[in-house]
């Protein structure tokens, strides 16, 4: 461990159940080589890491990015393979929490083991330094807890806890090896019970049920309350436990009561008995198909924990209390739901009361700062504010004073007292723009000196910190353009979803001006997802309705030569992609020199999905790569890009847009989006560096021409025969056919991309006059869904 070059190459997962198995998937979603262990069968062999490999396939969210990774994992088994952990950096044990199993299972891997790899549990709260007790003294140095939260794929955190023993230069190659490779926010956590965002979380969701028992709300109601409305996920609180496992989360409210006796809070730890009658019934959430929720046919039925039967499901929040939790100013809302008389309001003050006090009086026992507290809950459980954030911002000393006034009246739920430094002469919260607050340590923290922080150049952010993005050097209402003084110039969109409006292709336009008069590169990049979501097309409607055809093919026409002026600038560009890359926004990004994509960029040409078809250069840039990578037969190279386009196909990651040809093999992907600006201007510099010239302008390509499109023709008539499409629907990919296989031309033509841009601006141009796709438009911008019309 000492070796300053220590690297880790190559991960096993020891337990192949669904933590396990999503764990190693997302190891070679990294691209990192992964074993996965688990016991042989009766007969011996991998069939049980076989079928939770197979399993990964099926699941949904996929916690693989392409299917085909399955094939990267490597099935062993504790008896015939043990041998294959001496070749392991990094070994992840991820079995049932039992201490016993796992004290057994240490016992027997441990003299495996390589002399210099790291050792880790994935406990979701059993103690580590009981767990560290259990292995050989010459391995407790190099073991650890790295809790991933579930989905491992999808959900940032990952808390690292250290054992007393732990080496602090192995912690931090682990925590530099979880950020940049696995993608993942760390969270250094203290060994108690459930560990931070858990013990927080799970806290949450106790206080909601046992207040929503006190004020006499439905689950329905109650999940209609806690979710988006509260700025946290549509799952809330009861179907975020039907998610989790009823089971799981009945595990952890036991490890919390077995573990935290003397806690002012500890009554509160206790599995209902509803939850209990649950769970003893085998309805364990959603992979039992029924929980707390309960789907019978098309119908949704919730429980009614008083005669423990399920009811029809569909309460919602009262109206008036909607328009509460609506009010723009934090301090406005907060004393709304405190003076409220309505049971809702009340419900809502008295879990916010109680969390407050709970994380408060908690705070020195739990976390190394608040920061780690509002992080954890962002990350693990997906608050768009952590609740330090929450109280800060509505006012720190008259929140403290109302928790106080109600502890004093026996309202809150436990009668401890909050914490003397909460009410410290001066105290206006706990975030500054030097730091958090560390009760422990009674000062304020900065955040991790890591030296793989750096790489983060706008890190995520908390209520006080004030990250610097640079010089402004160009802005407009939907265009903010700045540097850093590296030489190159970023460009982000301003607008709702970074929607490309008139003003946003006026901005980017003036950007690429100034990058080629002042600078060395351009890279479009934004603040936080989505990268784009395309064309606003509720600001073409006015010209729509007024039949003003040439103004709309006038944008159309600026749309493309923009697009044009990515691929033929200067300087090099690059496009920073997250989260959704959709219709102009994919367009854009395709034209770049390189897309640097974070690996959850969902990249798709969409329109068709409103019935237009892709307008800025996207069926263009396509069919030309289609040509660029045919060996002969220009239709079979085309065809798979015409279906994404005609089906409005999405990538379900970067790894799958690269399969689909929407990115190339020159551009990269990275795991942590927080590191995308950084990536990005390292490609864009070596771009510049290495003498970068634009492509030659007027090169020509060749086309499939009519014998291509009569093809796509028949495939599209037997959809259509088989009622799998509408007629309206045919219209819209024979259209795209004809535009991407270059008009009514021989097979083999050598177009040019002007005329393509052309086809594209036709066709475009007369689908948008069409009464059906005015249709389809309107009713997307009104429901957010699709028609098929």
């Amino acid at each position: 461990m000492a070796e300053t070059n220590f690297v880790i190459r190559k991960v096993a997962v020891l337990g192949a159940g669904v933590m396990g198995a999503q764990i190693a998937a997302h190891l070679v979603n990294a691209g990192v080589p992964t074993v996965l262990f688990d016991l042989p069968e009766p007969g011996g062999g991998n069939g049980i890491v076989l079928k939770s490999i197979g399993a990964l396939g099926k699941q949904q969210p996929p916690p693989l990015g392409t299917r085909d990774l399955a094939e990267f994992i490597e099935p062993a088994n504790y008896e015939e393979h043990l041998g294959r952990l001496a070749q392991c950096d990094l070994v992840i044990e991820a079995i049932a929490e039992r201490l016993d199993w796992k004290t057994e299972l240490y016992r027997k891997v441990a003299p495996a083991l390589s002399p210099q790899a790291i050792f880790a549990t994935n406990t979701s709260g059993l103690s580590i330094g009981a767990l560290a007790a259990a292995c050989p003294q010459s391995l407790r140095a190099r073991f650890c807890g790295v809790h991933f939260f579930n989905p491992p794929r999808y959900m940032h955190l990952v808390e690292l806890i250290p054992s007393a023993a732990c080496a602090p230069e192995m912690l931090d190659r682990l925590e530099t090896f979880l950020v940049t490779t696995l993608g993942k926010g760390v969270i250094r956590a203290k060994d108690t019970p459930n560990f931070l965002a858990n013990r927080v979380g799970v806290f949450s969701m106790l206080d909601t049920v046992a207040n929503a028992a006190k004020f006499g709300l439905r689950f329905d109601v109650v999940d209609a309350l806690t979710g988006p409305l509260l700025g946290r996920p549509k799952s809330a609180t009861f179907r975020t436990a039907d998610v989790v496992g009823l089971d799981t989360f009945a595990h952890v409210v036991r490890t919390m009561h077995a573990g935290l006796r003397e806690d002012p809070w500890h009554e509160l730890y206790t599995v209902p008995e509803w939850l209990e009658r649950l769970i003893a019934a085998g309805a364990l959430g959603a992979k039992t198909k029924g929980g707390i929720y309960q789907k019978r046919g098309r119908d949704l039925f919730v429980l009614d924990p008083v005669s423990g039967a399920h009811v029809a499901a569909g309460a919602q929040a009262d109206g008036k209390v909607v328009e509460v939790l609506k009010v723009a100013n934090i301090e406005e809302r907060f004393s709304a739901l405190r003076a409220s008389d309505h049971p809702q309001a009340r419900f809502l003050w008295a879990c916010f009361r109680d969390t407050f006090h709970y994380i408060a009086y908690h705070l020195a026992d739990i976390a190394h700062s608040a920061r780690d507290v509002d992080l954890a809950m962002r990350w693990g459980f997906g608050w768009r504010r952590g609740p330090f954030e929450l109280w800060q911002a509505a006012g720190w000393s008259r929140i403290a004073g109302w928790i106080e006034a109600d502890i004093g009246e026996g309202k809150a739920l436990a009668q401890a007292p909050l914490p003397r430094w909460v009410s410290e002469s001066g105290r206006t919260g706990v975030h500054t723009p030097e730091g958090s607050y560390d009760a422990g340590q009674s000062r304020v923290v900065g955040p991790s000196s890591l030296a793989v922080y750096r790489r983060q150049l706008s890190p995520v952010t908390l209520l006080a910190e004030r990250p610097p993005l640079g010089q402004t050097v160009y802005e407009n209402p939907a265009v903010r353009a700045f540097t850093s003084g590296d030489g190159v110039l970023v460009a982000s969109l301003k607008t709702k979803a970074h929607s490309i409006t008139p003003e946003a292709l006026a901005g980017l336009n003036q950007a690429l001006d100034l990058a080629e008069a002042r600078f060395r590169a351009l890279v479009i990049w934004q603040n936080e997802a989505p990268f784009s979501v395309g064309a606003n097309l509720e600001a073409l409607r006015p010209a729509v309705a007024a039949g003003d055809w040439a103004s709309i093919e006038a944008v159309i026409g600026r749309f493309q030569s923009t697009s044009m002026r990515l691929r033929y600038s200067l300087v090099p560009t690059v496009a920073a992609t997250e989260g959704y890359v959709f219709g102009g926004g994919c367009e854009f990004a395709l034209h770049c020199d390189r897309v640097v994509a974070a690996h959850e960029s969902y990249l798709g040409l969409v329109e068709a999905g409103v019935g237009l078809l892709p307008g800025g250069g996207g069926c263009k840039e396509l069919a030309r790569r289609a040509a660029q990578r045919s060996t002969g037969d220009l239709f079979a190279a085309l065809k798979d890009l015409y279906m994404a386009v005609a089906t409005a196909k999405v990538a379900g990651s970067a790894l799958e847009a690269r399969q689909m040809g929407y990115l190339r093999g020159g551009d990269v992907v990275i795991m942590n989006s927080e590191e995308l600006l950084y990536v990005a201007k390292e490609q864009a510099l070596a771009l510049a560096a290495s003498g970068y010239r634009p492509p030659l302008p007027g090169a020509r390509f060749a086309v499939a021409g009519r014998v291509g499109a009569a093809s796509i023709k028949m495939q599209l008539v037997n959809l259509l025969e088989g009622h799998f499409i509408s007629p309206y629907d045919f219209e819209i990919g024979m259209r795209i056919a004809q535009v991407m296989t270059g008009g009514d031309l021989e097979p083999g033509t050598e177009v040019d991309e002007a005329w393509m841009l052309a086809l594209e601006r036709r066709h475009f141009i007369e689908l948008l006059q069409n009464a059906k796709t005015q249709e389809r438009i309107a009713h997307t911008l009104a429901t957010g869904k699709p028609l098929r019309n």
